[in-house]
């Protein structure tokens, strides 16, 4: 045994990198750097025909994009398989484990009868103690753990405490199918021990394996490593999180336009907590983290919050970078208009961004609330802000339009004079003059002050945006 920490996030490559699988690998990260050990990527490859390769690519690029680092490369299951056979014969001839004839019409007998008596379907281990002599010719056979009868299995859990499983109840499970290949049971315990896996974190959906899997431990004569089971997340109703609640996998939240930090940030927070502490950063995360910090109940998918978190990361993130941010996003999901108007006009959204990022909640809101520097004429006007724009505010800025037309000191302070000096003349209030013209020139509902997207547009395409909405 070695005296280093070591633990693993152990996906399936049969789709997208599930939100609840990226907290699950989350905590495992946090545990090992707070412990001053390491983390291992393990791909469950071993079901080829569901495991794919874009799968695979989604797993890895999730994790690099959430900022999530792992010791050496990926190990892949699939590549093990002879060692988990290897194990599987040596409990057959240690007499652990046992070939078992069982039919699939005498299973499902079992099966049927157990759902009579309104219990659970436990085989009843005919073939434990029988003598090979007894095999049926050419039939094919599985191999199953022998299991303890009596007692029970207890799981030494760091979230839940202790678990107790009544050995009666776990049965004499497979541990090598018909084929030849292993189950999920053999491979993770073989896997996680060749690995040195010390401490093992997973979603308590997972309970009752680490039972079946303690069987497997003891049969071997291995350390059991110290395992922690986490709730689920659960929807904003309460329900399992599912497709019908909303985004499910990683890259779902990357093309929302969430930051990493983000999603590390309120992940972390929903099944564990620091105090009250909501915001903060991944080295305090690190530094805080313990398992008396994971919660026993399930947690609540909150998107409203997760929305605020969010924007107070954009907030503080800087303009270069969300800058960069922006085109990619517009990159990745195909937004021509956007990618081509960030492209053209990248020095004015950059000098834009002190303004926007105040306001938006993700990139994809950063996006839209850049539009109106790039956006193509006529200005296609949102309902508030074409509002802004008719009855006595049309007349005001037709009126303002020779002010600024003649005004040659196009700064802050020229604007702000000149139209202050306006309002004064025609005994309006400053807000009466500043908010047609901001809805004009942008034809946005919200976007930055009036002075500001003044600035940024510059005086000709200004009173040429003034122009055309006052021309009706």
């Amino acid at each position: 045994m070695t005296d280093k920490v070591i633990t693993r996030f152990a996906p399936s490559p049969t789709g997208f990198l599930h939100i609840g699988n990226a907290r699950t690998a989350l905590f495992n990260w946090a545990l090992a750097k707070s412990l001053g050990g390491e983390m291992l990527l393990r791909i469950e490859d071993t079901d080829k025909d569901r495991s794919t390769d874009e799968a695979i690519a989604a797993i890895i690029t999730g994790m690099d994009w959430l900022g999530l680092d792992y010791a050496g490369e990926p190990i892949f299951q699939s590549k093990n398989i002879d060692r988990h056979t290897e194990i599987a014969n040596q409990l057959l001839s240690e007499g652990k484990a046992y070939k078992c004839y069982a039919t699939a019409e005498e299973l499902t007998q079992m099966r049927e009868k157990a759902k009579a008596d309104g219990r659970p379907m436990v085989y009843d281990r005919r073939w434990r103690d029988r003598p090979e002599s007894d095999a049926p010719a050419n039939t094919p056979f599985v191999v199953r753990i022998k299991a303890p009868t009596s007692g029970e299995i207890v799981v030494h859990d760091k979230v839940q405490g202790d678990v107790h499983f009544k050995a009666e109840n776990l049965d004499d499970f497979v541990i090598l199918r018909s084929d030849g290949s292993p189950t999920y049971l053999l491979a993770v315990v073989v896997d996680d021990h060749d690995m040195g896996v010390t401490h093992i974190l997973r979603g308590d959906d997972h309970l009752v394996n680490s039972a079946r899997q303690i069987t497997i431990y003891n049969a071997l004569d291995w350390h059991i490593p110290t395992m922690a089971h986490t709730p689920l997340i659960h929807g904003p109703d309460g329900a399992k999180l599912s497709k019908r609640h909303g985004a499910l996998g990683v890259e779902d939240y990357r093309r929302m336009g969430y930051l990493p930090e983000t999603i590390r940030n309120y992940f972390a927070r929903l099944g564990w907590a620091h105090g009250d502490e909501e915001i903060f950063s991944s080295e305090q995360f690190i530094e805080w983290f313990s398992y008396g910090g994971l919660n026993k109940g399930a947690s609540r998918i909150d998107f409203a919050k997760m929305e605020n978190v969010n924007a107070h990361y954009i907030k503080a993130s800087e303009d270069a970078r969300l800058f960069d941010l922006m085109v990619s996003l517009a990159e990745e999901i195909e937004d021509e208009t956007a990618l081509k108007g960030l492209t053209k006009h990248a020095e004015t959204v950059r000098e834009a961004l002190p303004a926007l990022k105040t306001r938006a909640k993700t990139i994809l809101e950063l996006n839209k609330a850049a539009e109106f520097i790039f956006a193509a004429r006529p200005l296609a006007f949102e309902d508030k802000a074409l509002a802004a724009t008719q009855g006595e505010n049309l007349d005001i800025l037709r009126n303002v339009q020779p002010v600024l037309q003649g005004l040659n000191d196009w700064s802050h302070d020229g604007i702000d004079a000149a139209l202050r000096a306006f309002a004064e003349q025609n005994d309006l209030k400053f807000g009466k003059v500043a908010q047609p013209i901001r809805a004009a020139v942008t034809a946005k509902n919200a976007s930055p002050g009036c002075f500001d997207v003044l600035l940024l547009l510059g005086k000709e395409e200004s009173l040429s945006r003034l122009s055309e909405t006052t021309a009706v």
